[in-house]
């Protein structure tokens, strides 16, 4: 160990001052640390936590009487010891706070609630007019879904300890780049596939009355966050969770954390090539993946091979349906969703290829759609476009969490700020995510 205040020199020759650990940032580290593993492992001893984690007893014993005192932990029975007094099970407690998850998709608005153990407490779903839908209309779907979910519930406003949003595109942020974003900072949205230009969200709903903290990502990366947390992710170290909706896209976990780039952009997979000089993709590229297995660009091929037009009356989801219940009967129905299923597995074993996941998760509306019909005929060809000895080592899995996976992520959003920081986000000023 060099002396606290000597300085390293980075990779690049940067001489930089070598970060100083102090006894708070020691003490943080082990509030949530224990808090971490009480919440995805409890309820435990005290006893079992030290072992666990390897903090002394006497830490574990002091830490937890703190979490204790603050209400954040609370005591689940007991258990037999090895011939001495029962151990006390701790566990977070549920009634501790509530959050809030928020899905802003190119079709409609959802938002629930649920209680600290992610029991869902309340939902409500409310269409947009448009798959290009106006960023002040979906504010606005967003402001008023939270007070009815609100209201639904019976619970005080002052028990939430914050609002996760999922939208669809790249979220930006002032300090993205170091990865960190102050309390109060503003999020701005950039997706061109659906109209939206650097639109200022957080200001938007602040301006419509929503006054909890707020923490905002990529709809795929809080599906993704969801899907390891709670569903087909969990236990994973490397996957690749994917969301097919109207549009696509993907979040790659490696060694347990989101990969995002360097602006955070990282995981737009539904804009990759996969047809060279292809058919006109919404982002005005051509040949991108989303536009042969998004369900607006399935459609698209499927009225375009029967030489007709949009359902004006039914939405996306409703047009979706009803062509995988004609697969059966009619030969263009299933001549589209067998070139789907068969781009989908190329695309997905470019992943295997590119980033050597354990887990491929396939999730959004149409991907689960797609896949309970289609799954067999996926993994297939993603064997035939992946390496051997990679493939053989990779499962592809639908998502367990459903159509709610995207609003079940952003959840959790507040909650990972409560874990990373020890303590509740409302009063620890969180740096993790995009909070605002």
């Amino acid at each position: 160990m060099g002396h606290p205040g000597k300085v390293r020199r980075h990779k690049m020759g940067i001489r930089m001052p070598a970060k100083r650990t102090t006894v708070r940032d020691l003490r943080r580290h082990n509030r949530s640390l224990l808090l971490s593993k009480l919440y995805f492992d409890g309820p435990l001893s005290r006893h079992e936590l030290s072992g666990l984690t390897g903090l002394s007893a006497a830490t574990v014993s002091n830490v937890t009487a703190e979490l204790g005192e603050e209400r954040l932990i609370t005591e689940a029975g007991l258990v037999e010891s090895d011939g001495g007094r029962p151990r006390v099970l701790l566990r977070v407690d549920p009634a501790y706070g509530h959050v809030a998850g928020v899905d802003i998709g190119e079709t409609g608005v959802k938002v629930e609630l649920f209680d600290l153990a992610m029991n869902r407490l309340a939902t409500v779903e409310h269409p947009l007019a448009s798959p290009r839908p106006d960023a002040a209309a979906a504010v606005t779907q967003v402001a008023s879904g939270l007070r009815e979910v609100i209201t639904e519930s019976g619970i005080d406003e002052a028990t939430v300890l914050g609002v996760g949003v999922g939208v669809p595109g790249t979220v930006e942020q002032g300090s993205v780049k170091q990865g960190t974003v102050e309390q109060g900072e503003a999020v701005r949205v950039h997706a061109p596939t659906i109209g939206w230009k650097e639109v200022p969200l957080t200001d938007l709903l602040r301006a419509e009355g929503v006054g909890l903290p707020l923490f905002v990502d990529n709809g795929a990366k809080t599906q993704g966050q969801g899907e390891m947390w709670f569903g087909a992710g969990r236990g994973a170290r490397h996957a690749v969770i994917v969301l097919i909706g109207s549009g696509v896209g993907a979040a790659v976990v490696t060694d347990g954390t989101t990969y995002r780039g360097s602006t955070s952009s990282a995981g737009e997979w539904g804009h990759t090539t996969i047809v060279y000089g292809g058919q006109e993709c919404r982002c005005g590229s051509r040949g991108c993946l989303e536009s042969y297995v998004g369900a607006e660009g399935v459609l698209a091929r499927y009225r375009k091979a029967r030489g007709g037009k949009a359902n004006q009356d039914e939405d996306e989801q409703t047009q979706f349906a009803a062509l995988l219940e004609s697969a059966g009967k009619v030969k263009a129905a299933a001549k589209v969703l067998e070139e789907t299923a068969g781009y989908l597995g190329a695309g997905i074993g470019n992943l295997i290829n590119l980033f050597n996941p354990e887990r491929i998760v396939l999730g959004g509306w149409a991907g689960l759609a797609l896949g309970e019909e289609y799954l067999p005929e996926i993994r297939r060809v993603a064997g035939e476009h992946a390496l051997a000895h990679v493939f053989d080592q990779t499962e592809i899995e639908l998502g367990q969490l459903g159509p709610d996976a995207v609003a079940i992520g952003a959840a959790t959003l507040p909650v990972a700020a409560l874990l990373d920081q020890g303590a509740d986000p409302r009063t620890a000023g969180s740096k993790r995510g995009t909070a605002a």
